[in-house]
């Protein structure tokens, strides 16, 4: 009987030593991107402060900046929407399914997937807030539009309300 315990305990380590450890993808990603999030809000934020003008330009030359600046070590992240305002925030293909599934509202929750070349992919919806309607919203104060139209001549980013969904971020980084 002995004998048998011990066949059996060894057969179960030695299972538990070839399986990979389970990984929480969606965590990661999610502290992966909080930085981004943190940072652009404060840069927008601050912007305000001086005015909703500064705030477009904030958003205009600081977000790239950001998310320029936490990609690394093989980390890449960004921001992407449906209705894009700068054209260079087109989603990676990859997060084009998950924006449709947003869009579609067949998708609420972020979600991680593993992409290939043991990578993995998350995306979290951005949903319209009050103060977002200054730049985004379905009415527009003059010198808002005239500022929006001269940094983004082709603007399809407004026309929302509080609660919409806006778009996504995303972030791909290695697997483990």
């Amino acid at each position: 009987m002995f004998i048998r315990f011990v066949i059996v305990s060894v057969f179960v380590v030695a299972l538990a030593a070839c399986t990979k450890p389970v990984v929480d993808h969606e965590a990661e990603g999610a502290a992966l991107l909080a930085p981004l999030k943190k940072n652009l809000k404060a840069a927008l934020i601050g912007g305000m402060e001086s005015g909703p003008d500064e705030a477009i330009s904030a958003c205009n030359t600081a977000a790239p900046l950001i998310a320029g600046e936490l990609s690394i070590d093989g980390v890449t992240m960004g921001r992407s929407s449906h209705k894009l305002r700068n054209s260079e925030n087109v989603a990676p293909e990859w997060a084009v399914p998950f924006l449709q599934a947003y869009v579609a509202g067949t998708q609420t929750d972020p979600v991680a997937v593993e992409l290939e070349k043991d990578r993995v992919g998350y995306v979290e919806p951005i949903m319209v807030q009050p103060m977002c309607l200054i730049c985004h919203g379905a009415q527009l104060p003059p010198n808002i539009a005239v500022k929006i139209e001269e940094l983004y001549p082709d603007d399809e980013a407004t026309g929302f309300s509080d609660g919409d969904f806006r778009g996504i971020f995303w972030v791909e980084f290695p697997g483990t």
